[in-house]
């Protein structure tokens, strides 16, 4: 009967179109946020590294530059002094005996 096709159609249509829009909805938003997710990780990411690695690069090489310099210093300084005053000491004995 007429009302029998009608709600066959009907019916068909709407599985159809609900079937269409929940796949084209589900893989737009999957792609979307997919894409989006990935896009915002990798710049959040990024940043946050740059800015870590930049952070973390920059206080152990001023640590170190720091630690180095002031253990070079004080050695030099300390090898330097006890050197001069050793010459100094032998020499100036030296010079009097």
């Amino acid at each position: 009967t007429k009302v029998m096709i009608h709600t066959y159609i009907h019916t068909y249509i709407h599985t159809y179109i609900h079937t269409y829009i929940h796949t084209y909805i589900h893989t737009y938003i999957h792609t979307y946020i997919h894409t989006y997710i990935h896009t915002y990780i990798h710049t959040y990411i990024h940043t946050y590294i740059h800015t870590y690695i930049h952070t973390y690069i920059h206080t152990y090489i001023h640590t170190y530059i720091h630690t180095y310099i002031h253990t070079y210093i004080h050695t030099y300084i300390h090898t330097y002094i006890h050197t001069y005053i050793h010459t100094y000491i032998h020499t100036y004995i030296h010079k009097k005996m």
